[in-house]
C-alpha cells in the first residue's frame, strides 16, 4: 500500500510539473491541475524558484508568473520529482540539526565544512541528502581543501551524484567571493597606518584631523580607538566645547571604545588659539581618562593637541618637562 501510495504521489507530481514544462511562462492559476492539488503546485513552484530553475516576472498584477531560466527548460522530470518525493532534503532534518539554521544562531564559523557545502549545494537527490554529499566532498579533500577551487563539475559529480550543476556554480561562486573578500581586507589591513609611538601618533592626527586643526571655532574632543596591533580602527566625535574635566567624561570615551573593542585608544582635541601647547586642563583631564583605562583594561596610547597645522603629544609634552 504505502508502495503504491507513493506511486500515485510520483505520477501527480509528474503531471503538475508536466504542465509547467508545457509553458514557457505561466500563473499557478492557469494550471489545470491547480484547483484540485493547490498546495502541491504551489510546493513544485517554490522548489523550482528555490533552485533557480525558474524566475519571477516583474508584473503589476496581483498574480505573480514565472518564467523558466532555459528555453526549452532542461530538467529531468523523473529524477527530479523523485527528489521532491522522497524528502531526501535538509528541510526534512530536525531544525537544530539544519545547517542553515546552525549558522544562522551560531554564526559561520562555528559549522563544519561539510555543513557549510551543504547549504551552498542546497537539495539533494533520491538517496542523498545535501548534507550527505557535503559530508563526502568534505571527507574526499581531507587535508587537501586547497584543491576545490580546481574541480569542475565531473569530478564534483565522481564524489557526489547530488552536486548539480547550479550546485556547483554556487560552490565557486562562494570560493571566488571569498578571495575577493580576503583579498579586500589584507589591502585595507596592510594600507592602515600602525601609531605605536608619538611621533607616528602626531601625523596620523594632523593628517585625519585637518580641518579640526585649522577650521574649528571651538575646541571639540575625537577619540580614534585602535585594535591590538595599533591599527586605527575608528574615530568618534566625544564632545563640543572647553575642555574641562566635568566635559570630558570618561564613560563617554569608554563607551565607544568598549563598543569597538578597542585593545587602546587615542584622545585628539583641537585649540583654536592656533597654539597647539597643552594647558594645565589638558594635563588634568589626561591623567583622569589615563587612571580610568588602568582599570577598565583599556590602554590610553596618548592625547594629541592640534592647532594650525601643528600637533604636540601630551605623553611626550609630560615626559620633557
Amino acid at each position: 500500500m504505502k508502495l503504491q501510495a507513493h506511486s500515485e504521489r510520483q505520477s501527480l507530481y509528474e503531471n503538475i510539473l508536466a504542465g509547467l514544462l508545457a509553458r514557457s511562462d505561466f500563473s499557478i492559476a492557469e494550471l489545470e491541475e491547480s484547483p484540485k492539488h493547490p498546495l502541491i503546485t504551489r510546493r513544485i513552484v517554490d522548489q523550482l524558484l528555490q533552485e533557480g530553475l525558474i524566475h519571477q516576472l516583474p508584473s503589476v498584477e496581483t498574480t505573480p508568473r514565472f518564467r523558466w531560466q532555459s528555453d526549452p527548460p532542461q530538467l529531468d522530470v523523473n529524477h527530479w520529482v523523485s527528489g521532491l518525493v522522497s524528502n531526501c532534503q535538509i528541510p526534512s532534518a530536525p531544525p537544530q540539526d539544519r545547517p542553515r539554521e546552525r549558522l544562522a544562531s551560531l554564526g559561520p564559523t562555528r559549522l563544519k565544512l561539510s555543513e557549510l557545502l551543504a547549504i551552498l549545494i542546497r537539495s539533494g537527490r533520491p538517496g542523498e541528502s545535501a548534507l550527505q554529499a557535503g559530508e563526502k566532498i568534505a571527507g574526499q579533500l581531507h587535508n587537501r581543501l586547497e584543491q576545490l577551487p580546481e574541480l569542475g563539475l565531473p569530478e564534483l559529480k565522481q564524489i557526489s551524484m547530488a552536486v548539480s550543476e547550479p550546485a556547483w556554480c554556487q560552490i565557486m561562486a562562494g570560493i571566488e567571493l571569498g578571495r575577493r573578500v580576503h583579498a579586500a581586507a589584507t589591502f585595507h589591513q596592510q594600507d592602515r597606518p600602525r601609531l605605536r609611538n608619538p611621533d607616528e601618533s602626531m601625523q596620523y592626527c594632523l593628517a585625519q584631523f585637518n580641518r579640526l586643526s585649522w577650521e574649528a571655532r571651538q575646541e571639540e574632543v575625537h577619540l580614534v580607538t585602535l585594535d591590538s596591533k595599533s591599527h586605527p580602527i575608528a574615530s568618534h566625535l566625544v564632545t563640543v566645547g572647553t575642555l574641562r574635566n566635568n566635559l570630558v567624561h570618561p564613560r563617554e570615551v569608554f563607551r565607544h571604545a568598549i563598543r569597538d573593542a578597542a585593545n587602546s585608544f587615542i584622545l585628539v582635541h583641537n585649540h583654536p588659539s592656533g597654539d597647539p601647547t597643552p594647558s594645565e586642563m589638558d594635563l588634568q583631564v589626561t591623567a583622569r581618562i589615563e587612571e580610568s583605562g588602568d582599570i577598565v583594561g583599556i590602554t590610553m596610547l596618548d592625547h594629541i593637541v592640534v592647532a594650525a597645522g601643528k600637533a604636540v603629544s601630551i605623553m611626550q609634552f609630560r615626559a620633557n618637562r
